[in-house]
């Protein structure tokens, strides 16, 4: 069984993982998404969004 994983890819974050790589290391990817803004510190730059992003991801797998 592989773990439910969701991945926010912001776009000024140090290392920006495609898809593609992160489908190989993580085969369960049941949410995606690549913000508007916000960076490495994304919890900090953009708090609203931040969660936002979590909640999401976690409306899909409760």
């Amino acid at each position: 069984m592989t773990l439910p994983t969701g991945c926010s890819v912001f776009p000024k974050e140090l290392q920006r993982p495609s898809r593609r790589w992160a489908e190989r290391r993580f085969p369960n990817i049941r949410y995606w998404n690549e913000p508007g803004k916000g960076g490495h510190f994304a919890a900090f730059e953009q708090p609203a969004l931040f969660v936002d992003e979590v909640r999401s991801f976690f409306r899909l797998v409760r």
